[in-house]
């Protein structure tokens, strides 16, 4: 599972820990005591494509950036410092993460078995279950606002009385790092490294907390209240929903950045090819400027960016740019997803 809505050893009591194990084949009785349906969505917006086909490319041009936090506002433990000057080499990346239609495709076309669905459960966020008590497992220690749920995948993103049709352009979830890597070599793609995923992400705005600016609401008149997909109200028992969206949201929602990308703030965690070491940039990315980085050669998982619907700054702070989180490779969950970049 995922993030810093998951357990981890290191948690500080003001933030939500991260898990670092899979939750695989977690057995006992469940806690929940009823069926539980509060999925509340917005409306959807969107565009599918053809099997193997990423639309919605967008052209990154090479360039230079302080990479990190920049603020030091970051966790201690995540490694988001010091800024380090990277310079990328130009590359194309989907506009989007990769949607439930597209996965679909992806499915249709070899037969893949997703890592949740051979190991048969996944984890669901509780206010958005839709399962049968008995397919309700038990909550996850530590975190019990995660319910282990049998049946929950990533083509019934919800528990087994959900359909990925229902929501079809919205990000696909309940995938591993494995699973990426099998989609994006079916589709003639690759996962962006951690280096090209920020500076993509910060769509040509040079040490800016958020995609948009260092403010996390707009102030001018006639501006969208909301920028993003995450948390309001009281985690984890109310959520006001004033973003529009319980869960996940429609891919292409929200202003796009500079370059053209939706949402690398919030709504999904996206999976990156690096593995996860919050020494590198410490040890290995201090001496002048570092050309397009691949990351370290080991690391305790692999590294996630973006924050998810569940980040929120009273608990969460890893919705900003420069932050940084992991799991391991065959773990999923409700709120994690992924973004591709062309070979």
């Amino acid at each position: 599972m995922a993030d810093c809505c998951s357990p981890g050893a290191d948690a500080r009591a003001h933030e939500e820990p991260r898990l670092t194990l899979p939750l695989r084949g977690v057995g006992g009785k469940s806690q929940a005591s009823t069926v539980v349906d509060l999925s509340a969505r917005a409306g959807s917006s969107g565009t599918t494509q053809e099997a193997g086909i990423e639309r919605g490319d967008v052209s990154i041009p090479a360039g230079t950036f302080g990479m990190g936090d920049p603020f030091d506002e970051g966790y201690e433990g995540d490694g988001e410092s010091p800024v380090h000057e990277v310079r990328v080499s130009g590359f194309r990346i989907s506009a989007t993460t990769v949607t439930n239609q597209q996965f679909a495709e992806f499915v249709d076309a070899t037969g893949h078995r997703t890592e949740s669905e051979i190991y048969g459960t996944s984890a669901v966020f509780h206010l958005a279950v839709k399962a049968e008590k008995n397919q309700i497992l038990n909550r996850v220690n530590n975190v019990p606002w995660w319910l282990n749920v049998r049946g929950a995948d990533w083509a019934h993103p919800a528990g087994p009385l959900s359909h990925w049709t229902d929501i079809p352009d919205h990000p696909v979830t309940h995938v591993s790092y494995n699973d990426a890597l099998a989609y994006c070599a079916w589709a003639g793609r690759r996962l962006p490294t951690e280096a090209e995923w920020e500076y993509a992400a910060r769509g040509g705005l040079s040490g800016q907390r958020y995609p948009w600016g260092n403010h996390l609401h707009n102030d001018q008149p006639g501006a969208a209240a909301h920028n993003c997909n995450i948390w309001q109200g009281e985690f984890p028992s109310r959520n006001t929903v004033d973003d529009g969206y319980l869960t996940t949201a429609p891919a292409m929602s929200f202003r796009p950045n500079g370059y053209g990308l939706y949402q690398t703030s919030g709504n999904v965690w996206e999976w990156c090819s690096d593995w996860f070491l919050p020494k590198y940039y410490k040890t290995c990315l201090t001496q002048g400027t570092v050309e397009d980085p691949q990351g370290p050669t080991i690391g305790r998982g692999r590294v996630m960016r973006g924050g998810s619907y569940l980040c929120h700054d009273t608990y969460c702070n890893r919705y900003r740019l420069a932050a940084r989180s992991s799991n391991s490779p065959e773990s999923a969950s409700g709120n994690l997803g992924f973004r591709t970049v062309a070979l």
